[in-house]
């Protein structure tokens, strides 16, 4: 979304049950994988389901400036023919990101051993979030990076033609610096290694095994893993079904779980056990969700969701190793702890500074608005459960996640909630606000 695009306030009220059964947008993760992936394979990949949200599409257009043909049938089918690893052209003009934060990460990854200097940008909230943490790793390839102030963007990639085999231990838990570093790799001569002390979500690793590409993984000690590569590899089309995802499921989820009575049917979710996080936190609250139809699509399992708003939530202490498997649901996850029995405690949030916006201090500001009882300790949020009394206005800083959050906040609040611009859940949800309201969701301009 672009920060001069004018700011549409959207409010939510007291809904009472809500009922369905709905498919959500594609996941946004593998979506942004299948463009990347396709474009460097030998052949033509087909893909269905894709998320058609502003971050997914930032990624087809950054993959046509590098060479790739990237085009979109009118039953929403896609068809990427790549040009080969190795293979990509230097852009003629900058790459605008938009708000994909995994996109440009990734993106930095692949271009970053090609010889070939690449220029990206991004929205308000884009440029105000750390490339350093990519940055880092992928000048150890021989890369050179540009940026700001603090490694923001806009930012320059130069890229090497002598790239050297790279092994790296991540600092933190974070699927998009392992994913820069492996795909670093397909295109460097020798072995790549990433070491990661807790284990975070391997969609770049199951679709790369989709693709041809040997990928090996293996099980610390400490329970952390190691991956590892050799390149360079040439990857062989293959065709894409991409499931819903779970990210997205987690609105519907909670907004059934906190209406008494609701009942809701959520079909084709992803259920890679490194993103279940959530679904498990809620079931330890006390939620009715039952998993149906389990079985798997292109390396990944997906199931149907069934929830039902039959029982009251109660609060839990939910443990500082689950954030890598939940770390994009904890703003929703704060919601349902909002009307929860008791105290929620969620663990070593610190990630959460990096997000689209300073999630932590979002949602907190967002709970403080609408009289919703929290502290913050360290990295840790508490959550008081009980009456959400609502009435309060919430500052989205451009974040899709805490605008569609605070907006489930405000279907069982006692006065409506309001958040300040529903623009940037384009970025994610495109059909968020009608998906919803068909479920018996009320929404309204505020003004």
């Amino acid at each position: 979304m672009s920060s001069s695009q004018t700011k549409r306030p959207l409010s939510s009220a007291k809904t009472g049950p809500i009922s369905g059964d709905i498919r959500v947008p594609g996941d946004k993760s593998i979506s942004h994988r299948s463009l990347m992936f396709g474009g460097l394979a030998i052949g033509t990949t087909k893909v269905t389901g894709l998320l058609e949200g502003e971050d997914v599409l930032a990624t087809a257009d950054a993959m046509r400036k590098l060479g790739a043909t990237v085009t979109r049938d009118e039953d929403g089918t896609w068809h990427v023919t790549g040009v080969g690893v190795g293979a990509l052209r230097e852009p003629d003009s900058v790459i605008d990101m938009g708000n994909a934060g995994t996109g440009i990460r990734l993106m930095a990854g692949i271009v970053a051993t090609h010889p070939i200097t690449t220029f990206f940008t991004g929205d308000a909230s884009l440029c105000k979030r750390p490339m350093g943490r990519v940055a880092d790793p992928l000048s150890k390839f021989g890369a050179q990076f540009i940026t700001r102030d603090r490694g923001r963007p806009p930012m320059a990639v130069i890229g090497t033609d002598e790239a050297k085999p790279v092994t790296y231990t991540l600092p933190m838990a974070s699927a998009q610096v392992k994913s820069a570093v492996m795909l670093a790799g397909l295109n460097t001569t020798g072995t790549t290694t990433v070491i990661e002390p807790k284990p975070s979500r391997d969609h770049t690793e199951r679709m790369l095994r989709h693709f041809g590409v040997d990928v090996d993984v293996k099980v610390n000690d400490d329970g952390g893993r190691t991956v590892s590569l050799t390149g360079p590899v040439e990857m062989k089309a293959a065709d894409i079904v991409v499931p819903t995802d779970p990210s997205s499921a987690a609105f519907p989820m909670v907004a059934a779980l906190i209406n008494p009575d609701s009942h809701v049917t959520i079909r084709d979710v992803c259920l890679n056990p490194l993103r279940t996080g959530l679904i498990t936190t809620l079931i330890e609250m006390g939620g009715d969700i039952t998993i149906t139809n389990e079985r798997e699509e292109a390396g990944e399992t997906i199931g149907d969701l069934v929830v039902t708003g039959k029982n009251r939530l109660k609060g839990i202490v939910v443990p500082a190793e689950r954030a890598p498997s939940m770390i994009d649901e904890y703003p929703v996850l704060a919601v349902a702890a909002a009307y929860a029995e008791g105290e929620t405690r969620m663990c070593d949030l610190e990630e959460l500074r990096v997000k689209e916006s300073d999630r932590l201090a979002a949602v907190a500001a967002g709970l403080e608005a609408n009289g919703v009882i929290h502290r913050i300790e360290g990295d840790d949020l508490i959550v008081t459960g009980g009456v959400v009394p609502g009435g309060g206005m919430v500052e989205t800083h451009l974040d899709h996640r805490i605008a569609m959050s605070f907006l489930v906040l405000g279907l069982g609040a006692e006065k409506p909630v309001a958040v300040d611009d529903a623009n940037p859940i384009a970025t994610s949800f495109p059909n968020f606000e009608k998906l919803m309201g068909e479920m018996g969701a009320k929404f309204a301009l505020h003004s």
